[in-house]
């Protein structure tokens, strides 16, 4: 069987009815030390996870545009998170799915993504240059040309990405009476820029720190292999809105490692490498601005992470053991003073693809 090999779907709309609505939870497990505590809300305990939202979204958005036509096939690159919400936006909206993916996804990963009906292509070799990722996108461009009508949401850039998270926004003002500081990861850039600007009408004062991988280019690093997966990127997604972000914490894995397990011992609620990130984030923001109300989004649950994050045999392997975890971030002055090789905070906004002036720099 061949890729261009994809059958018809058959459109289960009624799954629609099983989007968001996800629990907001009280977190006050001890994270790098005591902290009065945060909310998360749970995305992970939605159908087809956070990014469900946004596969529906940008699925919608094509389909109104007539970019995308009623059964074709939706191709796109992804670590793993994305696949899942597109699984099920193309269950529910009647597409085939074809997914790009690389040989460093997990075989659980690969495994649930073909139980939910998706065609799997894998890359076996990173590219010289945006590794993993540049390597996936070549591939997708070839599945392009061979898959007739087929379309790629290409969710870095497309703004659907961030339309689609209205829905989170509504939900979380509407389960807070109000917020003082919300902490996003940033891999697309999608469910940060999609939420600040609704949940600053409501709340205009509110902070917005964005929590990225150690080795990501998004805030203007040098790229650098990253044993984190869905977090960080090696491109520069045009959906990040860099003006929207008040600083921007750069979070290792043995961070991540640590505040999982963590979370899983002492609150039964987890996940994997963002959750791992923004929990250490949120945890330290109830620290610095006590009496505050933060919040933040868990993306997804632990299930996909048992043989990473929660294995010891794979943190000793990788360096990442829980011991190793930093217990508070190193203050970097500007995104291209230092190379963040672990925790690191920086109060001074860059859009890498800028110049650094004042018009394209934020000084809160």
């Amino acid at each position: 069987m061949t890729v261009t090999d994809v059958g018809p779907v058959v459109a289960r709309p009624e799954l629609l009815t099983l989007l968001g609505r996800t629990p907001l939870v009280r977190i006050t497990t001890e994270l790098a030390g005591p902290h009065p505590g945060f909310w998360a809300k749970l995305e992970g305990l939605g159908a087809g996870g956070m990014k469900a939202r946004a596969a529906v979204s940008m699925l919608l958005g094509a389909r109104e545009r007539g970019e995308l036509r009623p059964g074709a096939p939706v191709v796109e690159s992804t670590s793993g998170t994305l696949g899942i919400g597109l699984a099920f936006a193309g269950q529910a909206l009647g597409h085939p799915v074809v997914l790009v993916g690389d040989g460093e996804l997990e075989p659980s990963m690969r495994q649930l993504l073909r139980a939910h009906g998706v065609r799997l292509e894998l890359v076996d070799r990173p590219a010289p240059e945006g590794g993993w990722q540049a390597a996936r996108l070549a591939r997708l461009q070839e599945l392009l040309a061979v898959l007739p009508d087929a379309y790629w949401p290409d969710q870095y850039n497309n703004p659907d990405n961030n339309t689609g998270y209205a829905s989170l926004a509504a939900e979380l003002a509407v389960q807070l009476d109000h917020a003082d500081v919300l902490v996003c990861s940033v891999g697309t850039g999608g469910h940060s820029a999609g939420i600040i600007g609704p949940l600053r009408r409501h709340w205009p004062a509110l902070r917005l720190i964005g929590v990225d991988a150690t080795g990501s280019t998004i805030f203007g690093q040098p790229a650098r292999p990253r044993l984190m997966r869905g977090l960080g990127s090696s491109i520069h997604p045009r959906n990040v809105a860099y003006d929207t972000f008040d600083e921007v914490h750069w979070v290792g894995p043995a961070e991540a490692v640590d505040s999982c397990r963590r979370l899983a011992r002492g609150s039964f609620v987890s996940g994997g490498w963002s959750t791992g990130a923004v929990a250490r984030v949120a945890a330290w923001a109830s620290r610095v601005h006590p009496g505050a109300v933060i919040a933040t989004v868990f993306p997804d649950g632990p299930h996909r992470y048992l043989g990473t994050v929660f294995d010891d045999d794979f943190a000793a392997a990788h360096g990442v053991a829980p011991s190793t975890a930093a217990v508070r971030p190193v203050e970097i002055p500007h995104p291209r003073a230092t190379e963040a090789i672990g925790w690191a905070r920086c109060t001074r906004i860059a859009d890498p693809l800028q110049p650094a002036t004042p018009r394209s720099e934020r000084n809160p």
